[in-house]
């Protein structure tokens, strides 16, 4: 099995209610809210070190039954300039992805770089749901 590099796009960025423990690297976050302040449209985005997914990707992922993460509810804001520049824009839902697996073993894992890392299997199931903003390399 193939594994990837997987820096999804930066849409936002962690909200006022986020909930995190700063004093460990990386951070440990409880409670998340993320603030868009942008969206080209992919159903992974991210705001370091957290990773969300629009629900219907979420779900695909979960009947493709990957390894290393968990779902989780994420609470969803559009900033003022987001909501000035797409005022009429259509909105999914969206779910936080806890990655716990181990890079290079686990459909989805953190390198010790702490980059996300991608199966094959996982890939796949996540482009039919649009990641053309994510940058993809192959992991070693």
């Amino acid at each position: 099995m193939k594994y990837f590099f997987f820096e999804p796009e930066v849409a936002g960025e962690l909200g006022q209610n986020t909930v995190i423990d700063s004093t460990v690297h990386p951070p440990t976050v409880h409670r998340l809210h993320y603030d868009f302040s942008g969206w080209l449209g992919d159903a992974l985005v991210e705001s370091f070190p957290c990773v969300i997914s629009t629900e219907d990707a979420a779900e695909a992922l979960r009947k493709s039954s990957v390894s290393g993460v968990s779902y989780c509810d994420v609470e969803i804001s559009r900033s003022s300039e987001f909501r000035e520049m797409y005022p009429n824009r259509d909105f999914p839902k969206f779910v936080w992805l806890k990655i716990s697996g181990e890079a290079g073993g686990d459909d989805f894992g953190m390198a010790d770089d702490h980059r996300l890392v991608i199966s094959e299997k996982a890939l796949d199931v996540l482009r039919k749901f649009g990641v053309g903003n994510a940058i993809v390399e192959e992991f070693s």
